[in-house]
């Protein structure tokens, strides 16, 4: 079996070449040729003859169009080799959906327009294959007749292409002339170049021997589930990514490192002597050790990397940017958690492979960046192990998923950095100081009153003996966080940052006080979550923008309506208003100092 993609830019011919392949290798039924010959006399885009792209291109946009949206899947079979077809799309918009057909690929077929050349989205997948680990590539230079078969137009292209790839690791590209219309070279040599000598696109596929045999890899399973059918059957559900797994067989289990070994290999039609990579199986172990979902049993001689911190390349799929420092859910095999990207080394340029300096990635982006875990995971190198070395980011909010990245090796910090045992903890500073510690987070727009509100409430606070510290939006920026900016990504790191100080202020036994607009849920959620729960009070100070524009004593808000202050909460830079706050307070109706006995009386002090 092997499977490969179609890919490249738009209009490059992609389901043309599909098509003509299933159709000359005899791979449709008859009921599928009549639809053809139906379809392409009433919506075929050829003057003459079957439109091949109408056999993959199956939803109403993409025939409306005559594009390819979605990604397409298709089986056939020559007497050499069974094969699985992925259609991915070219426009840049679809980008996400090419990925989605790479990760699975064995190689791929990189089509190129005769007439021109390797464009920009022709290197931004060239740039994806590479990145996801395809290493068997044939560069298609398609509508060679619009050409009349020029061996110059075609050398050309052959040069350019083959150096992209080469640069990009993929070491010996095939190349091959072809005409995806009406057939030529693509499943038998045509007589319309006879200067080019080499195989037809049937023959390297037939030929191309992909190495990377996941059996061969070290044993890894990612647990699925863990089966109960009753109370004297415990197994763990999963499909080997890679290795072999016997009965007797020593296994490891990450990220606790506890081990047992294999006892049965259990499927519906019964137990096993042994499977292999690609088999859904059960295991049950020897001994009675604490395995869930999100696991990875292992071969405990070839065990991957477990740590909380990684380098990968991530590929961005969403029209929001990303932000360092936000915090989103990432998914590694069968196990969820939190992640934060905490540093952006680069951003790739698709149509060079070079370096370039980014603080963010946009809608199609390429980089590395550097991420931390909520919790240690297992993983392999993408480059050794594809099924265990990737990942996808996820929206904590919307669930979209929003990236996907290769990941490259755990951080070394994480591996040398431990948490030192102190003999004093957060319930000792608190008792000493006879109160709870907790947050009280205050939320608004700029001119709302959360730093009058705050003020008041920390100087009751003090009259009535309890510890403190009042943390200012303003003031922090005169020092902790003087370097950044008020861009999306530096108010990011603002409340980062800031949501630290106050972890460590609470484990100390102080309340404390922080007054920060706070604009966006993701980064207030974040903030909610490093806390126990109860501890984080999370106060909105609800004011109309008009009546917030009319308090503005500091005239940021006139400067902004002029244009004179970018990225302003409420004029150009949203504000996300909390979904559930502990406590609402509306100052326009209500006083600063009612406002403050409202929240000492939430706060129970």
């Amino acid at each position: 079996m092997l499977r490969f993609i179609t890919c490249g830019s738009v209009d490059d011919g992609k389901s043309t070449l599909i098509g003509r392949l299933l159709y000359d290798t005899r791979s449709l039924h008859a009921d599928q040729l009549a639809t053809l010959e139906a379809d392409s006399q009433r919506i075929g885009t050829q003057a003459c003859g079957l439109d091949f792209a109408l056999l993959v291109d199956g939803l109403a946009a993409e025939r409306e169009q005559a594009i390819t949206i979605d990604v397409a899947y298709r089986h056939f079979s020559t007497p050499r080799r069974r094969f699985i077809v992925v259609d991915t799309p070219g426009h840049e918009q679809y980008t996400r959906n090419m990925v989605t057909g790479a990760t699975t690929a064995d190689a791929a077929v990189l089509l190129v327009d005769a007439r021109l050349g390797m464009t920009v989205q022709t290197h931004r997948h060239a740039c994806l294959m590479a990145l996801v680990g395809i290493r068997h590539v044939l560069l298609a230079v398609n509508k060679m007749d619009t050409m009349g078969w020029s061996q110059e137009a075609f050398a050309r292209i052959e040069r350019e292409g083959r150096a992209a790839l080469q640069a990009l690791g993929i070491a010996e590209p095939a190349c091959v002339p072809l005409s995806a219309l009406h057939g030529d070279n693509v499943v038998s040599p045509s007589g319309a170049a006879p200067w080019y000598a080499g195989p037809s696109l049937l023959e390297w596929l037939e030929t191309v021997q992909v190495d990377g045999d996941r059996e061969r890899l070290p044993f890894r399973l990612p647990v699925q589930a863990v089966s109960r059918p009753h109370a004297g059957f415990r197994g763990y559900a999963g499909t080997i990514a890679s290795g072999s797994v016997r009965p007797g067989d020593p296994v490891c289990v990450l990220p606790s490192g506890v081990q047992s070994k294999v006892a049965r290999i259990v499927t519906h039609a019964g137990d096993l002597p042994a499977a292999v990579a690609g088999q859904a199986v059960t295991l049950t172990l020897e001994s009675e050790i604490d395995v869930g979902r999100g696991d990875l049993l292992c071969d405990p001689g070839r065990r991957p990397a477990v740590a909380d911190q990684a380098e990968a390349t991530l590929v961005w799929m969403h029209e929001a940017p990303l932000l360092p420092g936000r915090a989103y859910l990432a998914r590694i095999g069968t196990r969820t958690m939190s992640c934060t990207i905490t540093g952006l080394k680069h951003r790739i340029d698709v149509a060079t492979g070079g370096q370039l300096a980014a603080r963010t990635l946009e809608l199609n982006d390429i980089g590395v960046a550097t991420l931390a875990f909520g919790e240690p995971v297992a993983f392999d190198p993408y480059a050794e192990n594809r099924a265990t070395g990737s990942l996808v980011l996820i929206d904590r909010f919307s669930n979209d998923t929003v990236g996907a990245g290769t990941l490259h090796f755990a951080l070394r910090r994480s591996q040398n950095v431990h948490w030192q045992f102190l003999d004093v903890d957060k319930g000792q500073r608190a008792a000493q100081k006879a109160q709870r510690p907790r947050v009280l987070w205050f939320t608004g727009l700029s001119g709302a009153g959360k730093s009058t509100i705050a003020n008041l409430v920390e100087r009751k606070l003090h009259a009535m003996g309890r510890h403190t510290y009042l943390l200012d939006g303003d003031n922090v920026r005169h020092g902790l966080n003087r370097d950044l900016g008020f861009r999306d990504a530096d108010r990011v790191e603002n409340i980062r940052r800031v949501a630290e100080v106050a972890k460590l202020m609470t484990d100390a036994g102080l309340i404390v006080l922080v007054s920060f607009i706070s604009p966006f849920r993701s980064e207030r959620r974040m903030a909610r979550e490093l806390f126990p729960e109860g501890e984080f009070i999370e106060v909105f100070v609800d004011t109309t923008l008009a009546e917030a524009e009319r308090r503005d004593t500091k005239g940021l808000y006139a400067k902004a309506r002029r244009g004179e202050l970018a990225n302003f909460t409420g004029i150009d830079s949203p504000y996300e208003v909390p979904e559930r706050p502990e406590l609402r307070i509306d100052t326009a109706t209500t006083s600063a100092e009612a406002a403050a006995d409202l929240v000492i009386e939430r706060l129970g002090a």
